[in-house]
């Protein structure tokens, strides 16, 4: 990939992260920035004329493909229109105490909620900690998702349909959870990852 094509790709990024901090608010900015209307924004990016009309006023959530879609649409605006924003520069803490934590059945595995709430629909992330032998049983997410597995410490084994890979520390693993699919912590030691699952609604088409 040449210079230009990855200082696009990197202004895409950008893009999609700006719509996704401030969706509705942002999205109507742009669009009126340019004087397009929703029917000339909805032809340019691929997106129907109602489900950015329920964006711009906050009344759905939109997937990453959609999101990504306007972004290719509203790129060229992108900087130039957030240098002259008033939005205030957007952080956002978690105590330890508000994060969620799930448990396997077994009650060996322990999975904090690390990621973005309002993302759960299309882009989970979890911090893994789990006792020798801990397994965590899943049943299938939506078709075309992608779950993936990054080990800290230890060591962890996937099995999905009957295939089963390991993974050490500093090694990953990439796999569909679309079908049943369980995760263990092999081995005598205490095991630690982090795991992000992207759902069929962030899967580009």
């Amino acid at each position: 990939m040449g210079v230009e094509g990855k200082e696009r790709n990197r202004d895409l990024e950008t893009g999609a992260q700006v719509l996704s901090g401030n969706m509705g608010k942002t999205i109507q900015r742009l669009r009126k920035a340019y004087n397009l209307s929703l029917s000339e924004l909805a032809e340019q990016s691929g997106v129907a004329k109602s489900i950015i009309s329920q964006i711009e006023r906050n009344e759905t959530n939109p997937t990453l493909a959609t999101i990504w879609r306007l972004s290719q649409a509203l790129d060229v605006s992108i900087e130039r229109v957030l240098a002259s924003g008033d939005e205030e520069p957007f952080i956002e803490k978690s105590s330890k105490a508000d994060t969620p934590i799930l448990v396997s059945e077994d009650g060996k595995i322990r999975l904090a909620i690390i990621g973005w709430l309002k993302t759960i629909e299309w882009l989970q992330w979890y911090d893994v900690q789990s006792e020798p032998g801990g397994v965590l049983d899943s049943d299938s997410h939506q078709r075309g998702s992608v779950e993936c597995l990054s080990v800290l410490e230890g060591e962890f084994e996937v099995e999905v349909g009957g295939v089963t890979q390991q993974a050490k520390a500093g090694e990953s693993l990439r796999y569909r959870c679309d079908r049943p699919h369980s995760v263990r912590c092999v081995g005598n030691a205490p095991g630690r990852a982090t795991m992000v699952c992207i759902l069929k609604a962030a899967v580009m088409d």
